[in-house]
């Protein structure tokens, strides 16, 4: 299969066409990922959440050329579930991120869901991998913004950046409903702004509260813009990718996203199959059911459900 021997001997093009494929949810996609997967399991990965506008294109964009000093090489996927057509902003990644696309040593792709049936974790999950079998040493993929979304993708990579800028102070009260239980680090970026102390001191007084688990999440000052503070995130990136393999937390992350891939290829399936149903007696008569109320959509689904049966 010459598309897997391309990518696994390092050409961006095969890794391209392989994640457009992906996107499209085409079937040569399933069988490139089985061939390519037991080459997987290398990289770091890295997610990059915050709400919008906190600079998180420019802080990648940054720490990218930190590790790549470093001597690693780098991946960098931007997921955008909201515009699954154009890729939206994204496209403004890659520009802003111009000067890291001529390095042979970086691979940057936008990428929505189109496609998908699984889902923003299904496409994700399987463009890490693709750029894990690829050789990138560190890949950092960035999420549209604070939301579900990102406590997904939380679980798919072993460390999670939590962004917030000065002026923020209702998005800090906001992590208390979720995305701040699977922080690993945060940064105050933009920090040459006035207030940007007072963000990190209220952090830490979140993070005081948190429960112990053996890793307390940093609270970090940056400004992209400026490339100020970037040093110290990237050894904070790397200080918890040391804590998890000594403390035993790869192999529970490990497991943690093999448990949402097997999910989330479950649903694609399950989803697809239903689908099919759709133009069927059953569905139909099933709806008429629902709007009838003698039946309800849950109802409905396991009837169905139950009418799929065995593969064959």
């Amino acid at each position: 299969m010459s598309l897997v021997e391309d990518l696994l001997a390092g050409d961006k093009r095969a890794a391209a066409k392989l994640i457009s494929l992906i996107e499209d949810g085409d079937e040569e996609a399933t069988e490139v990922i089985r061939a390519i997967y037991k080459e997987t399991g290398k990289a770091q990965t890295v997610a990059v959440s915050g709400p919008p506008g906190s600079g998180k294109s420019t802080l990648i964009h940054r720490l990218a050329q930190a590790f790549r000093r470093r001597g690693k090489t780098v991946g960098i996927i931007a997921v955008d579930p909201t515009s699954p057509l154009t890729g939206g902003a994204l496209l403004g990644d890659r520009v802003r991120m111009g000067d890291l696309t001529a390095d042979e040593g970086v691979f940057i792709r936008s990428m929505g869901t189109r496609g998908r049936l699984g889902g923003v974790s299904a496409a994700t999950s399987d463009a890490i991998n693709v750029l894990d079998a690829f050789g990138s040493d560190v890949i950092f993929v960035e999420t549209a913004g604070v939301g579900q979304t990102d406590v997904e993708v939380a679980a798919l990579t072993h460390t999670m950046v939590v962004l917030l800028m000065p002026g923020a102070g209702d998005d800090v009260q906001a992590f208390k409903a979720g995305i701040f239980e699977v922080a690993d680090l945060f940064v105050v970026n933009k920090a040459d702004r006035g207030g940007a102390e007072a963000v990190a001191a209220d952090l830490e007084v979140m993070v005081g509260m948190g429960e112990e688990t053996g890793w307390v999440p940093p609270v970090l000052l940056a400004s992209g813009l400026r490339d100020d503070g970037i040093a110290e995130v990237a050894d904070q990136v790397e200080a918890h990718f040391a804590h998890l393999a000594e403390s035993g937390g790869l192999e529970a992350k490990r497991r943690t996203r093999v448990e949402r891939e097997i999910l989330g290829a479950l649903a694609e399936s399950i989803q697809a199959r239903g689908l099919a149903l759709r133009s069927g007696t059953a569905f139909s008569d099933w709806v008429d059911r629902v709007l009838q109320k003698d039946a309800s959509p849950r109802e409905a689904a396991q009837g169905l459900l139950e009418t799929l049966g065995p593969e064959g």
